[in-house]
């Protein structure tokens, strides 16, 4: 299997194992809107910088699969893409290693305007491409590596734990005994009558 690279190289599969490979940065609109885009191979969590920072340092990550295709349908550009694979994080309870898995398929519309929005169906997700390319650059380049790192974030939860978790606690001293409560109301009555 070969696929197509920004930079024209192609990267080939050895018996279907993925190469180790970087995830390009950047996808020139210019050059592949129209001809399509693919690209494929195994990346590790740690290139993503924002994901690194939420990794467990204590643990091994493995490198996630990742599958892309940059594709027109029905003037409509759509970057989908699916990912394989699990990072570990900290548990928010036991503070120990938690694996969370990242296999998920995305299919993203990338509109030019919000007059596109009524050509793909209302449970897809878009964006537009005014707020995700830099007008400042002559070429229009697709933040291709930011786009997926943004959904592997997504999919990572806010606080990640096991599920079997309990949470680690040391109980320092005695726990004291609860005091028997008296009815606040009786307190009143009581005053009410030496009123």
């Amino acid at each position: 299997m070969s696929n197509s690279t920004p930079n024209g190289q192609t990267s080939h599969s050895d018996e279907g194992q993925k190469q180790n490979a970087l995830v390009p940065e950047h996808i020139s609109l210019d050059k592949w809107a129209d001809t399509g885009f693919e690209w494929a191979g195994t990346v590790e969590p740690t290139s993503f910088s924002r994901l690194n920072g939420l990794l467990n340092d204590a643990h091994a990550q493995e490198p996630l699969d990742l599958d892309a295709d940059l594709y027109r349908r029905s003037n409509v550009l759509h970057l989908a893409f699916k990912t394989a694979g699990k990072v570990w994080l900290t548990c928010q309870r036991c503070l120990q290693p938690v694996a969370i898995d990242l296999t998920a398929n995305y299919n993203i519309a990338l509109l030019n305007d919000e007059s596109q929005v009524n050509l793909v169906d209302e449970s897809q997700d878009y964006l537009l491409l005014d707020e995700v390319i830099d007008s400042t650059k002559p070429d229009q380049l697709l933040p291709f590596k930011k786009i997926i790192e943004d959904e592997l974030l997504l999919k990572i939860p806010m606080a990640p734990k096991h599920d079997d978790c309990e949470m680690a606690a040391t109980q320092v001293g005695e726990i004291p005994e609860d005091e028997e409560n008296e009815n606040p109301f009786a307190a009143l009555a009581a005053l009410k009558g030496k009123l």
